[in-house]
């Protein structure tokens, strides 16, 4: 399967490129074939041509449920998204970082994407565990 892995963080050289390589790796290893788009740098209009989309991303502060504001932005910029199967992944990074999951949630869902999958992240090992079964 084709898989984009859309890594927004809430800082540059945020502690995502870690957690990306690990969800890679572990999708990859599965036979997957995954690409890493950064959604500040990434034109967003390649998304539909890919069958399953996951987006990784971090809470902008410790004390805050919100996800970058980009994020939203390089969807909606996507085009067609509708029916789209997804997984949806927070770094965990502070008191909020399940509020920050459904607000990254509801941002995919709001394009029409279905997330069939979602997940705090606490560490890189358990994001190559979790990227396992995608897919399957």
């Amino acid at each position: 399967m084709r898989i984009a892995l859309i890594v927004s963080g809430s800082a540059k050289g945020s502690a995502l490129t870690a957690y990306a390589e690990a969800l890679s790796s572990g999708m990859e290893s599965m036979g997957h074939r995954v690409d890493i788009l950064d959604a500040r740098t990434h034109d967003a209009r390649s998304l539909p041509g890919y069958e399953y989309l996951a987006v990784l991303s971090e809470p902008v502060s410790p004390f805050s449920g919100k996800i970058p504001e980009q994020l939203p932005k390089y969807l909606a910029m996507a085009g067609s998204l509708v029916g789209k199967k997804s997984a949806a992944f927070i770094r965990n990074s502070g008191f909020f970082s399940g509020k920050a999951l459904s607000a990254l949630m509801r941002a995919m869902e709001k394009e029409g994407m279905w997330v069939n999958w979602s997940e705090n992240l606490l560490k890189p090992e358990q994001a190559a565990a979790v990227a396992k079964r995608i897919g399957s």
